[in-house]
């Protein structure tokens, strides 16, 4: 009988009810309201999911990321999710995320109206307010960059930006990332109708002209090769969403271009997700500046989305009409989302409207401003 007791005591002593404080809790109280979200109101759910889990499973078992140790002269291995980390920590798991995205992604209505790219680089202008918030709020340089990111609505971006220059706050502007991209059909809705009126929404745009095999092939090519030589810090990121959409492009690589929007794509989410979620730790994540991170990434969001609308009204007026400002919420770069969001908004003024093409030229566009825009801060900081 005493065995028995000693073994019941030992398996009491070995559970997370005397490991786990209250903070723990906190934060997983936390992770089912991230769950919630996704599974329950389908908030980016390939995202959001993983994310959320992660984050329950390092606060229920902090040794799962934890690093390996030599304990009494034998080595400890570490936990699960920290081999899985170092696919974020090394800045190969976002790039591989952006080939995805390439493969995915249509270039054709950025490359049949180039103005677009104007509306994509209004809606960064959210990134540089959240760098300066951030300065003034008290963090270095190379963590209010990081921090910026988060105003492009760019998790893959976000991260990479954040392991090279402030890997403490990953964790905090990863899921700030993430969380404002799953919550794009909150945010900007009311935002978009607020900056234009019932007869703007309605605006209709003339039907986008035919792009040739030729200028789909050479575009990723040349994007590469200008930015690449602009910003040698931007390769990594921007080489791989060219290289992803021109396996789509070229028809020649079928096979890789399947496997790179799908199955690597997905099994890349999955180890990406569950990886960040895993650094939200309480210890790590229930700072002050967790919660300035996620005000700042949250108003920086609203920026970037008013500005790229408000640039929209301006292309309206002076193109007599014939641009819907809405698409200009789009150059954020939660794609394809936010293009989604400006069809649905136009959509409730004129069922017949259809602006889901036109709006996803800004998002493309915005995902290769963000890009850029982290670029200059890897150069710079």
């Amino acid at each position: 009988m005493d065995k028995v007791i000693d073994a019941l005591q030992g398996l009491w002593e070995m559970s997370g009810f005397t490991t786990l404080k209250p903070e723990h809790f906190l934060m997983v109280l936390v992770a089912l309201i991230f769950l919630y979200l996704a599974i329950k109101k389908e908030y980016e759910p390939l995202l959001l999911l993983p994310i959320a889990f992660g984050m329950l499973l390092v606060n229920l078992f902090p040794d799962i990321m934890a690093k390996p140790s030599i304990v009494n002269g034998i080595h400890e291995p570490g936990g699960l999710l920290y081999y899985l980390y170092q696919g974020d920590e090394l800045g190969i798991f976002p790039p591989l995320i952006f080939m995805g995205v390439g493969a995915m992604t249509d270039f054709g209505p950025l490359i049949a109206n180039p103005k677009s790219f104007l509306l994509g680089a209004a809606a960064q202008f959210g990134i540089f307010f959240a760098f300066v918030g951030a300065l003034l709020l008290g963090f270095t340089f190379p963590e209010a960059a990081s921090i910026g990111i988060i105003g492009g609505a760019d998790g893959p971006t976000a991260i990479y930006t954040a392991t090279r220059l402030a890997k403490d706050l990953m964790g905090p502007i990863a899921v700030a990332a993430y969380s404002y991209m799953a919550l794009v059909p909150v945010i900007q809705p009311p935002i978009m109708r607020a900056l234009t009126t019932k007869k703007e929404r309605a605006v209709k745009m003339e039907q986008l002209r035919s792009v040739s095999k030729l200028e789909k092939i050479l575009f990723p090519i040349i994007v590469t090769i200008f930015v690449v030589i602009l910003l040698p810090s931007t390769a990594p990121l921007i080489g791989m969403l060219m290289l992803g959409n021109l396996f789509k492009e070229s028809g020649v690589v079928n096979k890789l271009t399947e496997t790179a929007a799908n199955s690597l794509m997905y099994i890349i989410v999955i180890f990406l997700g569950v990886t960040v979620g895993a650094t939200t730790t309480a210890e790590a994540f229930l700072k002050i500046d967790t919660l300035k991170i996620l005000a700042l990434g949250l108003i920086a969001f609203c920026i970037g989305t008013a500005s790229g609308v408000l640039l929209g009204k301006l292309m309206c007026k002076l193109s007599g009409g014939k641009i819907n400002p809405l698409i200009g919420a789009a150059g954020v770069s939660a794609v394809p989302m936010s293009a989604r969001i400006a069809q649905k908004v136009g959509k409730e003024e004129d069922p017949t409207n259809f602006l889901l093409m036109h709006a996803m030229g800004p998002n493309v566009a915005g995902v290769i401003g963000s890009a850029v825009a982290a670029g200059v801060f890897l150069a710079l900081f």
